[in-house]
């Protein structure tokens, strides 16, 4: 089975959230660096932080590109 052409439009993406641990005081977020390392290690790269409306972040937002894009396309046309 041949494929498309390298082309931007054909990338399809998925996302990870990871909430920054919170330490005893559960106001302190505590260094997600390890956790943000193995995600990394996994292909994940931070796109964006959703912030509580009180400051703080809530969320860190991750993606990658699909590993598979003919699973993701099939997917898509059979719903």
């Amino acid at each position: 089975m041949s494929h498309p052409p390298y082309d931007e439009s054909n990338i399809y993406w998925e996302y990870e959230t990871l909430r920054p641990p919170r330490g005893d005081t559960k106001k302190e977020a505590e260094d997600p660096k390890d956790e943000i390392n193995e995600l990394a290690a996994a292909g994940w790269r931070l796109v964006e932080t959703i912030d509580y409306t009180s400051g703080g972040t809530k969320y860190l937002v991750f993606e990658r590109p699909v590993r598979n894009n003919d699973d993701c396309v099939e997917d898509a046309h059979s719903t």
